[in-house]
Formats: C-alpha cells, sequence, structure tokens
C-alpha cells in the first residue's frame, strides 16, 4: 500500500473508537506515516487528526493513550535522524523515509498542534518529538529549532497547568509525564520559563492520585490473599494483589519516581509561593498517613523482621514479599527526596524561616517520616544521604523551639503508657519516638522531660525478658533519650532523683542487655553530667564518686566470678566506627576497668589522684593477660591523649613519672609517695672553697 492510500486510510479510521487489535494497528501505521510522509502539509495534518481522533481519545485507555502518544512521535523522531543521516552518506541512491531534514520534520509537526486539541496533548507531541531527537546525546536538531522546541513544551505546559475558570482543568497525569521525560533535556533558560507554582499541585496530583500510587490503596488488598499453608502464612505470586502492585510498578509515573521527585524538587526550589510547598507537604502526610493506616490494617504488619522465617514460606520471603518491600523502598526514596527539597528550601526562604512557620515545616516532615518509618526503619534503609539530612535538619529546626517541641512530642506520643504495646508496628513508631525525642531536651521544661521522653523511655529501660533485635534497638534507643536529658543543665533537679535509678538500670543491663562499648559511653556520658562545669557537680558533689565506688565494687566482684572473668562475645552488629575497639578482648570485669578509666578526664581535682590510684589497683585484678594488656593500653591512652585538660595532665604525669603510677599500672606495685627534697637558692656547696674566698 503506498504512503498516500495509507494516510488516506488511516484519517478515516481515526474518526471512529475500534477495538484494541485495530486501535494498535492505527498507532503502527501512524507511526510508519510520520516517518515516511514527504510533504510537510501530511505531517501537520496527521498531527491534527491525531490529537483530536476519537480512535484515539475515546477509549477508556487514560495514561496508557498518553503514554502511547509521546512514544508515537518519540519513535517517528528517531528514525527521521536516522534516515537523514542515511541519506547524508548514500547519496545517489535509494532515498529512506520522507526525505525531510530533522529541522523540516520538527516544524511540519509543531504546526500541526493547533486550536482544535487542548494543550495538554500539544505537550505530549513536543515532549515525544524533543526525547526522539535529543536524548542520549543525539543533538538532531539546529540550536534554532532546539529552542524552539523547548519553548514550545514550556509553553504547552504553562498554559495547561492554568486553572482558567472558562475551560476545563487538564487532566494532572500527562502534564506531569511528558514533563517527567522531558525535564531533563531542557536548558536551564527553558525551566526557568516553567510556572513551578502551579507545577507542583499537578505533580503532586499526579503522583499521589489514580495516575500514579492510588492513596496506596494497594496495600489493603493483601491481606485478602494471604493463606495458611501448613504451619505458614503464603502470598502467591500470581494473586489479585501481587499482580496489582507489578501493574502499579509498570505505570510510566511510578517507574519513573525518580526522575518525577527530582522534577517536583526543582519546582519546589524555583516556586514563587510558599503556600504550594506547606500545602505539598499536607498532601504527604495525607498520603503517608493513609499507606500507614493501610499496612496497619494487614495481618502481615504483625510480623516482626526477626520472626518472618518463621511464619512466612521460603517461596513468599523471596519471592512477594521481597518485591513488596523493594516497591516500598522505592516509593520511601522518592518521598523522602520531595521532602528534602522542601527542607533545603525552608533553610532559605525567609517567609519558610518565619518562628510561626519553621516549626510547622519541620514538625510536618517528621510526621512524613514518622508515617513512613515501617519502611525506613527495615534493615538500615534510612542511612542514605537525603534521609539523614532531612530527619536531622528537621529536628534542628524543631528543637529551637520548646513549645512546638512538646507539642509534636505529645501529638506521637506512645498510646500504651506504662507498657510495651503487643503490636510490632506501635513498637517501630515508639522507636521513631524515642529516636526523635532525644534530640529535642534543650529547650523543653525540666517538667516536660520527664513527662514526654523520660518516662516513655523507662518503660522499655525496665524491660527484663530476653530481647530481640528490634527490642534491643528500643532498648539503646531508651538509653540514649535519658542520657539526652541528663545532659541539659537546666535539669539538674530530676537529674538528681534519675541518676541512682538510671545508674542501677544500667548496672542491672551489663552484660546482658547492653554491649560493653554502649555500657562505657553510657557511664561516661553520666560522669561528665555530675562533673564541673554543670550545677548539679556543685550541689552534690558526692555523687559522682559514689558513682565509681559501684563501678569498682562490681569490676571486683566480677573479678571473684568466673563468668566475669570470661570474655564477652562479641555484639552482633558492630558500629563501624568502633570497629577496632570491637575487635579488643573484653570481659564483664575488664569493661568495668575500663569504664573506671574512661571517668578519669571528668573527676574533681581532689579526688582526682587517688582514683588513679585505685584504678591502677583494679588494672592488675585482671588475671588473664590479653584482657589486662587491653585495659593497660586504654590507662595510656588517656594520660597522652589529649582527654584531660591541662590541670589534670599536669598532675597524671606527675603521678606516673614521680609517684609510681607507671609501676603500679605496668607490674602491680603500689604506688609509693616519694618525699620531696628541699634546696636552699644560692648555698655554698663546699666550705673549702668559701674559706678561699
Amino acid at each position: 500500500m503506498s504512503i498516500d492510500r495509507l494516510l488516506t486510510k488511516v484519517l478515516e479510521l481515526l474518526l471512529d473508537v475500534h477495538d484494541d487489535a485495530r486501535t494498535e494497528q492505527i498507532y503502527g501505521s501512524t507511526t510508519t506515516l510520520l516517518t515516511n510522509l514527504s510533504n510537510p502539509l501530511n505531517i501537520s495534518l496527521l498531527t491534527s487528526q491525531l490529537l483530536i481522533a476519537p480512535a484515539i481519545w475515546g477509549r477508556p485507555d487514560g495514561m496508557r493513550t498518553c503514554y502511547r502518544v509521546i512514544s508515537i512521535y518519540n519513535s517517528a523522531a528517531i528514525h527521521v535522524r536516522r534516515n537523514e543521516i542515511e541519506n547524508a552518506k548514500n547519496k545517489g541512491q535509494q532515498r529512506l523515509g520522507g526525505g525531510l531534514g530533522s529541522d523540516a520534520w520538527t516544524k511540519a509537526v509543531l504546526k500541526g498542534a493547533d486550536d482544535q486539541s487542548s494543550r495538554w496533548q500539544h505537550l505530549l507531541v513536543f515532549g515525544g518529538v524533543l526525547m526522539g531527537m535529543e536524548s542520549s546525546n543525539r543533538n538532531s536538531l539546529s540550536g534554532g529549532m532546539r529552542r524552539t522546541v523547548e519553548r514550545a513544551v514550556v509553553t504547552s505546559a504553562n498554559l495547561a497547568l492554568q486553572r482558567d475558570g472558562l475551560a476545563p482543568l487538564a487532566p494532572a497525569g500527562p502534564v506531569a509525564l511528558a514533563l517527567n521525560y522531558t525535564f531533563s533535556l531542557l536548558s536551564e533558560s527553558s525551566r526557568a520559563m516553567l510556572d513551578c507554582d502551579a507545577l507542583i499541585p499537578t505533580a503532586t496530583t499526579a503522583l499521589l492520585g489514580p495516575d500514579g500510587l492510588g492513596d496506596g490503596w494497594f496495600l489493603s488488598a493483601i491481606e485478602l490473599d494471604v493463606h495458611q499453608a501448613e504451619d505458614k502464612f503464603t502470598w502467591e505470586p500470581n494473586s489479585p494483589s501481587y499482580l496489582h502492585i507489578t501493574q502499579l510498578e509498570k505505570k510510566p509515573l511510578v517507574s519513573g519516581l525518580g526522575p518525577l521527585s527530582r522534577l517536583l524538587g526543582y519546582a519546589i526550589q524555583n516556586a514563587r509561593d510558599s503556600r504550594v510547598i506547606l500545602q505539598l507537604q499536607d498532601d504527604l502526610v495525607a498520603f503517608t498517613g493513609k499507606l500507614f493506616h493501610h499496612w496497619q490494617a494487614n495481618k502481615l504488619s504483625e510480623l516482626e523482621i526477626s520472626e518472618e522465617s518463621l511464619f512466612l514460606t521460603p517461596q513468599t520471603i523471596t519471592g512477594t514479599w521481597e518485591g513488596l518491600w523493594q516497591f516500598l523502598k522505592k516509593l520511601m526514596y522518592g518521598i523522602v527526596a520531595i521532602s528534602q527539597a522542601v527542607v533545603a528550601r525552608s533553610l532559605l526562604d525567609w517567609r519558610l524561616k518565619k518562628h510561626d512557620v519553621a516549626p510547622v515545616v519541620a514538625t510536618k516532615t517528621l510526621h512524613t517520616l514518622r508515617n513512613l518509618y515501617f519502611i525506613s526503619s527495615r534493615n538500615g534503609s534510612d542511612s542514605f544521604q537525603v534521609y539523614s539530612f532531612t530527619y536531622l535538619t528537621s529536628l534542628d529546626t524543631l528543637a529551637r523551639f520548646g513549645e512546638a517541641s512538646a507539642a509534636f512530642l505529645q501529638a506521637i506520643k506512645p498510646t500504651t503508657e506504662g507498657s510495651i504495646p503487643a503490636h510490632p508496628l506501635h513498637r517501630t513508631l515508639d522507636l521513631f519516638y524515642l529516636n526523635v525525642a532525644e534530640h529535642l531536651p534543650l529547650h523543653l521544661p525540666p517538667e516536660a522531660c520527664d513527662k514526654l521522653i523520660v518516662q516513655p523511655a523507662i518503660t522499655y529501660l525496665t524491660h527484663s525478658a530476653p530481647l530481640s533485635p528490634r527490642m534491643m534497638e528500643l532498648f539503646e534507643s531508651a538509653h540514649s533519650a535519658v542520657l539526652s536529658v541528663l545532659s541539659c543543665p537546666h535539669n539538674a533537679p530530676i537529674t538528681v532523683e534519675l541518676v541512682p535509678f538510671y545508674a542501677e538500670t544500667l548496672f542491672s543491663s551489663f552484660p546482658k542487655h547492653i554491649s560493653p562499648r554502649q555500657f562505657r559511653l553510657a557511664f561516661k556520658t553520666m560522669m561528665q553530667i555530675l562533673s564541673p562545669p554543670f550545677p548539679i557537680a556543685a550541689s552534690h558533689p558526692r555523687l559522682a564518686e559514689a558513682l565509681l565506688e559501684m563501678v569498682r565494687y562490681r569490676a571486683s566482684v566480677a573479678g571473684q566470678n568466673p563468668d566475669g572473668e570470661k570474655p564477652l562475645p562479641p555484639p552482633p552488629a558492630v558500629d563501624p566506627q568502633a570497629q577496632q575497639e570491637a575487635q579488643d578482648p573484653v570481659s564483664e570485669q575488664s569493661t568495668l576497668v575500663l569504664t573506671l578509666i574512661d571517668a578519669l578526664p571528668f573527676l574533681q581535682l581532689n579526688i582526682f589522684e587517688d582514683w588513679m590510684t585505685l584504678a591502677a589497683h583494679s588494672v592488675n585484678e585482671i588475671k588473664d593477660n590479653q584482657l589486662r594488656e587491653v585495659v593497660k593500653r586504654r590507662f595510656w591512652e588517656v594520660l597522652v591523649s589529649g582527654e584531660m585538660d591541662v590541670e589534670r595532665a599536669a598532675i597524671g604525669v606527675a603521678w606516673w613519672g614521680t609517684k609510681g603510677g607507671r609501676e603500679a599500672v605496668l607490674f602491680g606495685q603500689p604506688p609509693q609517695k616519694q618525699e620531696e627534697m628541699y634546696m636552699m637558692s644560692g648555698a655554698l656547696s663546699s666550705p673549702a672553697r668559701q674559706c678561699k674566698l
């Protein structure tokens, strides 16, 4: 069939709605025509008719139709450029395609986008042309024509984004789809022309709505397809809920979630009206809240990570279960990237930095991260840089506002106060709460610190049952939260009451529930709090020494217990920063002695030398040579590494060199106080010499 006859047939077919097979034939024939037509007027005519054709737009295909239109012009542009290159190489031979150059063909297509069709439909065509001509570094168009196409993309996008009461509102999905594909191809000057204020709500609706993630409803259907197989649960790959997730992943806006988040990030940074950013945050909080509640209603949310292998079949774990969490992590990465752009904008925009707005922005961001924490807390998924910046910056902002911090903690406070919740998902929220609370006590009054931080943390500190990996995280976070409260000077009234209880809890937790490194760090922090310049050091000067006596006594008792002398097993997960420390063998006894040594730089001067002597004596109570050498090395490190101030360093050097400290540490000899020798200045050394004078 000749090209002219094919054009006539396609134009006739465009006038009516057809079945899937005939529609696919129309798409293929249109691509062929666009590639092979030689008359620019026919290309313009075909484009004009395609954009209003019932055969294309009269079907309920939604975003699939938009994707196919972009694909048609992308493929046609690639073939036109390829034919142009081949014809230039093979002059005099049979011509490939229609013979039009890239610029002439592009100009003909642009003319076809006329007033009969909508601006958002023009955007699909222009986006396809720009992609086909310029993506993958093809550089098919001249500089002038490329600028023309870029301006056409931006202009049609801006007109489609306008909210004109006389014209129907453009659908959000097609606009976001076309810009998502072409944004990386636009020059900086073209990007600057985008109406970012209008783009933000449109792209957000496209991402979170039916054209994108569908308000998270995909999670609610999973439970219907989970069945029991013998003593375990199974979720089949061919179940409707999992097939729905796989289809959701293939949606253009979902598969392009990374580029879409970058597009939204650019719009956030360049929007003129800060109110659209606050509305975006509301939309993210609402969406992530729905996502969390959909997951909470699913019985699979009752599984802790450590229990999954016990209750799920191996096929489910390696198949549908892993696929679900991979998709959820991708979703989480996209939303966190958008939140990061909001947080970055809030640091520079004076309207978002105002005292009545800044804590609101930080609070909304933290609510979003809290709703996503069931995803981000899984297997270290929150350890990437964008998440850390978003999370920590929001905490830094919120921590400056005491009332806002108290209100936020009150809003997300654990509902089962005084008891550990039975549902693993609620324990995950408690972990987020304790991690946040750790950063906020500086501007909270002591009463709020006690009610909102200390009391929720005590619930986990006093837990005596065996600890699962999640409970271990909660236990450690509870310790950190309490220490953060104790570290604030204005909390001295509650510190005096809390320190004895906390110290006893610390001792009872070691070594069963807390690692040697964490025990030492917690006790060291507590000794700093009880030492100058903290006010509690003046009001209760003997409290620090009383705690040291407890450590020394327990070290002595541990040395008399065979279990206390045995090397402790390494913790299951080693902090990279503590890799070297984790490699050194320690026992319960040697850890307590190391704790004594760690505390030396913070002791008051009047007891400093005595406690160096007592610490040296404790070192040599360790019977195992390898364990003792580790402690000796730490003692020497404290003396020479600069951890002590000038006064204590001078006392330490004198004790080590002239008062028997070296012999006490290295050889176990008791230090002997040397008598000071006095000499008169200017005394005569020889009577004979005096006589001669």
